[in-house]
């Protein structure tokens, strides 16, 4: 098994953060530092450990839950400014968790958090088209003009964004602005702020409520809750042989 793949399955990292890991140099296989990506582990044989402690793929439970972050709380685990950190909500779990993907300090909602680094490397490979969806209170009330402008792609810094949804489920005339239901299928950096900054109305709050199939409902703002059989299945085999 290759070494990042194998650190992920231990519960350590992510397979990407997995290749900072060897690159570092805290990667030892048999006594000696690793800093091969391609390099292949013996499962049956060979010792690997992580800044000198062993690790085993089969050594932690898997652990996948979902995260109701409320707005205030970074998803990385570096921050120079001090800010709240989603990890000291889930401080009662045992297992060494961390955030699939990232959500904005800003945006509150639906953020899953795992051990499964070989899963983690699979929803957030960009192959993988995962509807997320969130509501958004924009101002102003946008136009069908705007609204056909989201849904067909938006010019947005270097890149075009893909085909979107949109829907209006509110608006405010007096008070000036509206709340919108959205799904995009890609997840870069503050993308859906950026849509609605193209189309003049931006974002005064932000949640996401769904990653494809799973839905954030019944979920208290700052808890969470484990993900079901069904629903780790659904994420397996939505991304099966899809490296």
């Amino acid at each position: 098994m290759r070494i990042n793949k194998y650190i992920a399955n231990a519960g350590i990292a992510s397979r990407r953060k997995a290749e900072n890991l060897v690159t570092e140099g805290r990667i030892r296989v048999n006594g000696q530092v690793i800093y091969d990506l391609a390099y292949q582990v013996d499962e049956a044989n060979d010792i690997v450990e992580f800044d000198e402690k062993k690790i085993d793929i089969a050594s932690e439970k898997l652990v996948y839950i979902l995260l109701n972050k409320p707005e205030g709380y970074i998803t990385s685990s570096k921050d120079q400014f001090g800010r709240k950190d989603v990890m000291d909500l889930v401080s009662d779990i045992r297992e060494r968790i961390y955030p699939v993907g990232r959500l904005d300090y800003e945006t509150s909602g639906l953020l899953l958090m795992t051990n499964d680094g070989d899963l983690t490397y699979r929803i957030t490979h960009p192959k993988h088209e995962f509807g997320k969806t969130y509501i958004a209170s924009i101002r102003g009330i946008p136009t069908n003009e705007d609204l056909k402008s989201f849904e067909n792609g938006l010019e947005i810094e270097d890149y075009i964004t893909a085909k979107a949804k949109i829907s209006v489920l509110k608006t405010d005339p007096k008070k000036n602005y509206s709340v919108c239901r959205v799904t995009i299928h890609e997840g870069r950096n503050r993308q859906v702020r950026k849509m609605f900054n193209a189309i003049d109305h931006p974002v005064m709050n932000l949640k996401r409520v769904a990653l494809g199939k799973i839905n954030i409902n019944n979920v208290e703002v700052g808890k969470y809750r484990h993900l079901t059989e069904d629903e780790v299945n659904y994420l397996k085999n939505a991304t099966n042989n899809r490296d």
